[in-house]
């Protein structure tokens, strides 16, 4: 691997591989000083030219649990202000010397420009409405922690699908890993060509319900204009959210996870989210592990014995 960019042409092995790397740095974490130092010396920078709360914030503390030296951007201080175009500003910060980049953007496909320009790895934190790579790989180790693999498991990823990078990261990455999955919503929020998504589709969450045994959850992404399919959000609710209702007839092991950010009463009611059977909090936790297993991939770190 030389960048880490999509799910879509990532082999089982390759996942497999970054998910056992991730397993072992789960345990990393777990001890009294939660750091290796396999990246010693390394610089990583953080290009987020997009807004984010928890990706952000894991990939950094990856590195640092790695040793590695972290350079932090951020466009609202930066010279993209004064009109610096995205390849100026990429190739000044590895300038600067960085080993490896992590890039968000609100630009489908800016990751992949970058990994053109720059000569080091680049790993994808989120490009627009397209690709969420690290998402759907701490999304596989929080079910595969539960469930011991994916083969054979039925994911039904619900909500506003049209407008998620996670929603297509989430069921290459699932299919690949011998999952079947499921793709729950109106017409209008499903991909407008479903045809090479590896995943049936279906327009009714109750009639796949008791089917599944993951249940992912979407937000409505107004931003991108996700929320103008519902004349209201309790609408939406009513078809679409996992209310306490619809929880009751999952069956007894299934289990309910979200990337967040949430908004408890609409596609989750609060008491499913802080129900056992929710891995929520298991996902932020296992997003340090899988990115550390990324950068560790990318930039050739050795294990620590």
């Amino acid at each position: 691997m030389n960048h880490f960019l999509s799910t879509e042409d990532t082999t089982r092995e390759e996942l497999t591989e970054l998910l056992d790397d991730a397993d072992s740095f789960v345990e990393v974490l777990d001890r009294p000083i939660p750091k290796v130092p396999a990246l010693r010396g390394k610089t990583v920078a953080t290009m987020f030219f997009e807004p984010s709360t928890r990706t952000k914030l894991s990939f950094e503390k990856a590195a640092k649990a790695l040793s590695a030296d972290i350079m932090s951007f951020s466009p609202s201080t930066s010279s993209l202000s004064k009109g610096e175009s995205l390849k100026d500003t990429v190739l000044t910060v590895q300038a600067m010397g960085t080993d490896a980049m992590v890039v968000r953007h609100k630009a489908t496909g800016a990751p992949w420009r970058v990994a053109e320009w720059v000569d080091q790895p680049v790993l994808n934190a989120g490009d627009g409405a397209h690709q969420h790579p690290t998402q759907a790989l701490l999304d596989a180790l929080t079910i595969r922690q539960r469930f011991g693999t994916l083969d054979g498991l039925r994911i039904g990823i619900v909500g506003d699908i049209r407008h998620s990078r996670v929603a297509r990261s989430d069921v290459f990455a699932f299919n690949t890993l011998g999952a079947e999955v499921t793709m729950v919503a109106p017409k209008t929020l499903l991909p407008t060509q479903t045809d090479g998504w590896p995943a049936k589709a279906s327009e009714d969450l109750d009639e796949v319900l008791t089917e599944l045994d993951v249940v992912y959850l979407l937000r409505v992404q107004a931003e991108r204009g996700g929320a103008s399919v519902f004349p209201s959000l309790s609408e939406y609710t009513t078809r679409y959210g996992m209310t306490v209702q619809r929880f009751s007839r999952l069956k007894p092991d299934t289990v309910v996870l979200h990337p967040g950010p949430m908004n408890r009463g609409v596609e989750i009611a609060a008491e499913v989210a802080d129900d056992d059977r929710s891995l929520i909090l298991e996902q932020v936790a296992n997003g340090v592990a899988v990115r550390m297993a990324v950068l560790f991939r990318l930039l050739g770190g050795e294990h620590d014995e």
